[in-house]
Order: structure tokens, then sequence, then C-alpha cells
């Protein structure tokens, strides 16, 4: 999880909103990806099991969508809706909280993953105590930083926040090409141990 990689991306898709409505944006998307974490970390494996899905393939899939996002960042190509009317907006809000601010950018694959694999490793309840709590602390920080970006936006001005898009689009697409090829390799050597 990275609130500050996404900050910019926020203050972009939720610049027609007032502080009040990009507060509730932040809050939302926060607790939609709590809500996720703690639900993939108790049953990612029986999903993964039951539907056929392997955490690489999961990886993959992840790293094309946090490609394309970062590529729009960097072509600081981010789509910006004129709301004129009160439920267009708090439709708007409803639609970006979830997706694509909760899922997949504050709740990436990454995040999802490790919580499974986290989850899995913790033999005692203490331990998976720890977990809960660590997620639902980086949930709320993350939640302060998105609600706190206004300032620091402000502070940056125009030009800082598209340096900063840009550089943070360049950052995400390295990521994606990293979640990828850490995705694809055990695929491809399953394959290669399978026709071998």
């Amino acid at each position: 999880m990275n609130p500050l990689g996404i900050m910019p991306v926020f203050m972009s898709m939720t610049e027609g909103l007032d502080k009040t409505e990009r507060k509730r944006t932040a809050k939302k998307a926060n607790i939609v990806a709590l809500i996720t974490l703690l639900g993939f970390a108790f049953s990612g494996q029986l999903l993964f099991k039951f539907f056929g899905i392997s955490v690489n393939s999961f990886r993959i899939v992840g790293g094309v969508i946090f490609f394309m996002m970062g590529y729009d960042m960097l072509q600081a190509r981010l789509v910006k809706i004129k709301m004129t009317k009160k439920s267009t907006q708090q439709k708007y809000v409803n639609d970006i909280s979830i997706t694509p601010l909760a899922i997949p950018m504050i709740c990436g694959p990454g995040a999802i993953t490790n919580a499974i694999v986290l989850m899995e490793d913790s033999p005692t309840w203490l331990m998976k105590g720890i977990l809960i709590g660590v997620i639902i602390l980086v949930c709320f920080i993350s939640y302060l930083v998105l609600w706190s970006s206004s300032k620091i936006t402000d502070f940056l001005g125009e030009t800082g926040n598209k340096v900063m898009m840009r550089l943070m689009g360049l950052i995400v697409m390295v990521i994606a090409v990293e979640f990828f090829f850490s995705g694809l390799k055990p695929i491809l050597i399953d394959i290669l141990n399978a026709t071998a």
C-alpha cells in the first residue's frame, strides 16, 4: 500500500469535489480497502482454490491494471468529470471510491497477496490479531494521507503536482512490470517443467 503514490491520482480524480466530499471519498475508499483486505486475509486461500485461481495469475492481472494506470498518470491523462447536479456528484463519489481508489489503488494485488500469505504464515491467534491490527493501522494512515492531501497539493502547486504525478506514474509502471513478471516467471517454470 502506497498512499503517497496514489495521492496525486486521488487529488486529480476529486478535483471537482469540495473538501467534505473529498474527505468522504477518502473515508469510503479506505473502508472498502480494509474490508477487502480482511476478507481476503481470512478467505483468500479458499476463494483461490474454489475458483482455481493462483496468486501468480492475480499478480499478472494486477500488473496489467497497474501498468495502464501508470501510463495514464505518466501522460497526465486522468479523467476529470464536470459535476453540476448533486446526484451526479454522489454517483461519481460512489463510483471512484470503490474502483479505482479502493481496488486496485489502495488495496492492490500486492496488498491482497501479502494479506493472504501473512495470514497463512501466522500459526497463533496472537499473530493473526497483530496482522489484523497492522492492516487497520495502515488503512487509517492511508486515510489520513488522502484527507490531508489538499494541503500537500496546495503546497506543491499545479506544476509540482504534474511533476509528482508523472514521477509516480513511472514508478507505478515499474511496479507493474515487477508484478507481471513475478507472476509470469513461476507459471513459465511450471510449463517448462511439465513439458520436460
